[in-house]
């Protein structure tokens, strides 16, 4: 195949453009929780996503709309319950986690209907994103971007000093929790392209690659979007070209990524 031609596939271009976008919000986002040790969060909210997909295939209605919704759900109910109990905060993450994957796999028991659907959403489907499903991924990623930027201060000092952070007024319990929710966003776009299964590798390893080699916080910024953005389109194209799964072939580059991140350090 030319490679002029391999770019002219629409299915090629959506791919690249939303899962682009959709890279390098997780990547952003990822730093803050790698930093604040909360990198578990997205896998648990992955799991309530996919019980919330099951429960949208289930009922007939749109499963991006109540992963949406359940993931904030979800991001809230995680913050009750380590801020409201005596749950540790990794204890809370096990529950919602598997009390998500207990309710998708439930409901999928009870339909055989519904089970190449959720198979797709389990581990992603970039290649099969529609035009509609594209442009919403962009315009959430960019509102989500907006907040990150508006709020980049509040973020910043909770994630290195949460003592100073309190000092200064700001309301750390509510940016922990407006955070959460940001993540829950952020999952439920990236469900679409590596799926539920690899969906906290989209958070966690671009952002722990730049830190290997990042000398400041703009840095890092930096780099995680530059590795998560070449994993995408290399991920994407390499997949297309080898015929194996994409969702797991991004996530494989990353890997690399972040193995060469660790040779460059240490050797």
């Amino acid at each position: 195949m030319d490679f002029l031609t391999f770019f002219q596939y629409t299915f090629i271009q959506k791919a690249f453009l939303a899962g682009s976008f959709i890279a390098i919000l997780c990547s952003i986002l990822g730093l803050f929780l790698v930093l604040r040790n909360l990198s578990l969060v997205g896998d648990g909210l992955s799991h309530v996503t996919f019980g919330a997909i099951a429960l949208g295939l289930f009922l007939g209605i749109s499963p991006f709309w109540t992963g949406l919704i359940m993931a904030v759900i979800g991001a809230i109910f995680l913050f009750l319950l380590s801020e409201k109990t005596r749950v540790f905060a990794d204890t809370a993450i096990g529950i919602v986690s598997s009390a998500g994957i207990a309710i998708g796999i439930m409901l999928a028991s009870l339909s055989n209907g519904f089970n190449v659907d959720l198979l797709s959403y389990l581990f992603g489907s970039i290649l099969a994103i529609s035009s509609q499903e594209m442009w919403l991924s962009i315009f959430l990623c960019l509102l989500v971007l907006l907040l990150i930027f508006l709020f980049f201060h509040e973020l910043f000092s909770l994630t290195f000093d949460e003592m100073y952070a309190k000092a200064s007024g700001i309301p750390v319990k509510w940016f922990h929790l407006f955070l959460l929710i940001l993540t829950a966003l952020s999952v439920v776009l990236s469900v679409r392209i590596v799926g539920v299964m690899l969906v906290s590798a989209l958070l966690i390893l671009p952002a722990t690659t730049s830190l290997q080699i990042a000398r400041s916080f703009k840095q890092a910024i930096l780099f995680t979007s530059l590795f998560a953005i070449s994993s995408v389109i290399l991920g994407v194209s390499i997949s297309f070209l080898l015929d194996v799964p994409t969702g797991a072939m991004i996530v494989l580059i990353n890997l690399g990524f972040f193995i060469l991140s660790l040779l460059k350090k240490y050797i």
